[in-house]
């Protein structure tokens, strides 16, 4: 991709931004938050999931125990 094709791109994704309303470029950047990972399982994966799972079933085992 040549310098000239770059700059053409770019100019092209400004001009067709600047012409969206702003309503719908921020309902389009909302949506994307929106599908975003949390940051704990975007750096670990799943195991803050799994360790949060465990937690819960043994507070929860803890609590009928009690009673």
């Amino acid at each position: 991709m040549s310098f000239n094709d770059y700059v053409k791109f770019v100019t092209e994704q400004f001009v067709r931004r600047i012409d969206q309303p702003k309503e719908e470029r921020r309902m389009a950047r909302e949506q994307r938050k929106a599908e975003r990972l949390s940051l704990s399982s975007h750096v670990f994966g799943v195991l803050p999931m799994g360790l949060s799972l465990l937690l819960n079933r043994r507070g929860k085992a803890n609590k009928r125990k009690r009673k």
